[in-house]
């Protein structure tokens, strides 16, 4: 008998490294472009540059990002995702090795023996067991390896989340680092026009004074500068939102960086051209594409998984123990207690309950593959986008800069004339509204340059191979 259980047990173990059932998976072939739009900020075929927040060579900025990728809530919540993938992993793993368990257990036996009295007599013992049990299901059809290889793509695609939640907060670090210093910018360009208001009100009162300018010529001075200084409060609101989301970014309370950050500093400075790569690089950089491959890999798994059920399991259970009506007396191996034996289970009717679940993992593993093509559609889209937009913004930036040179001409020249008497004050008070104007788009133009561009290094995929230090 042993002798069989032993040859049953060496043919489970052979056949358990055989056949798996289901698909095998294959990464789905997207079309994708030979190259990216045309344009000045596309710089096709340069490998793109991981840590690009460094191209900005802005030392607040980078140390906002150490200490955001340090500390951020969110990036530690997907870690921790991590972390029950893998241990969910291990637990299907285990069961593709023996399970042992021991049990021990005491009881107070109690029978009546009926002797030369007819009545009986009770007769009290103490029943001691101590035993092992084991059992081990050889994977002869691949269920156990296809739920092994299901939970290895769930731990890929949470570590690609990770690498995704990484990429999206180094761009909301960046991009509200750069809201900030753009709404300075346009603080800064707020005040020297109220300074240059206050002149004009004052020269404008004087000439009234003298009879060279008259009372609506003080008003509508005074209602321009009063137009400009309305524009302070909410651009110190955008500046303070934008400092208390950063707060919250580096896994803080949201005015922890007022003091650092109030002061104000320059706009970080974009770079006219930027490595953008292939587009078939998308398929292996962006983590949202390699996640959504993860699933799909996951999810061809389990339909192999779910076809197990329709063929036999085989098992092989023993246990092993020993039992006395003393504690003492379990160490000499009185009342020893063996069993062990295959055993086999196959599914006769069911109801359709197998079928049913395996069009549902084939169904899953559908919407899984176009989720996959929507994921690189997107990701195709969001890049070309960013490219086209910051090769747009950058030339926006450049005409403004013609318009503002040719609107501080114009202002010289209008109030020159208007101090001669040559002209009416309107056309000075256009010319000043003008350029304020034009200044203050300008500022907003410059801003948009770096966020537009710290959108493009998102979509590119950038900043995912930067190891998380959380704690």
């Amino acid at each position: 008998m042993k002798r069989n259980i032993v040859i049953f047990a060496g043919v489970l173990a052979v056949l358990s490294t055989g056949c798996t059932l289901g698909p095998s998976y294959r990464r789905p072939v997207v079309a994708v472009p030979q190259q990216w739009p045309g344009g000045p900020a596309a710089k096709d075929g340069a490998a793109v540059n991981e840590q690009w927040w460094t191209t900005f060579h802005d030392a607040e900025l980078e140390s906002l990002i150490s200490r955001a990728v340090a500390a951020n809530l969110d990036l530690r919540m997907a870690a921790a995702r991590v972390q029950e993938a893998r241990a969910n992993r291990g637990v299907a793993r285990s069961n593709l090795f023996p399970q042992v368990n021991a049990s021990a257990g005491a009881s107070r036996d109690r029978q009546l023996v009926l002797g030369l009295n007819p009545s009986g007599f009770p007769f009290e013992t103490n029943i001691y067991q101590g035993q092992f049990d084991m059992s081990w299901e050889a994977d002869v059809f691949g269920r156990i390896r296809g739920e092994v290889h299901a939970a290895t793509a769930d731990v890929a695609a949470q570590e690609e989340d990770r690498r995704n939640v990484l990429i999206t907060l180094l761009g909301d670090v960046a991009t509200n680092y750069t809201l900030v210093r753009g709404a300075q910018l346009r603080l800064a360009i707020a005040d020297r026009n109220i300074g240059i208001e206050q002149d004009t009100l004052k020269l404008t009162r004087d000439l009234s004074t003298a009879g060279q300018a008259t009372d609506r010529d003080v008003a509508q001075a005074e209602a321009q500068l009063e137009i400009t200084r309305a524009t302070v409060p909410q651009l110190e609101t955008d500046r303070d939102v934008a400092i208390h989301r950063l707060g919250v970014l580096l896994g803080s309370e949201p005015g922890s960086l007022l003091e650092e950050l109030t002061k104000a500093a320059a706009l970080p400075p974009a770079p006219e051209e930027v490595p953008v790569g292939l587009p078939s690089d998308l398929l292996t950089r962006r983590p949202d594409i390699r996640r959504a491959e993860s699933q799909l890999a996951a999810a061809t798994a389990r339909i192999g998984e779910t076809k197990a059920d329709y063929f036999p399991r085989f098992s092989l259970t023993g246990s092993a123990g020993r039992e006395s009506t003393q504690l003492h007396l379990l160490a000499l191996g009185t009342g020893n207690v063996f069993s062990a034996g295959p055993s086999i289970s196959l599914p006769i009717f069911t109801a359709g309950r197998i079928r049913s679940n395996v069009q549902v993992q084939e169904a899953r593993a559908k919407e899984a593959e176009l989720t996959y093509r929507s994921t690189v559609l997107t990701a195709l889209e969001e890049t070309e986008n960013a490219i086209v937009g910051y090769a747009g913004d950058q030339e926006q930036v450049a005409r403004l800069r013609r318009a503002i040179g040719a609107d501080r001409t114009a202002l010289e020249l209008a109030q020159v004339q208007y101090r001669a008497g040559l002209t009416d004050f309107l056309t000075v008070l256009d010319a000043e509204r003008a350029l304020s104007e034009n200044e203050d788009q300008l500022a907003q133009s410059q801003t948009n340059v770096v966020t537009r561009l710290v959108s493009l290094y998102k979509a590119l995929g950038g900043g995912w191979s930067v190891p998380p230090k959380q704690s």
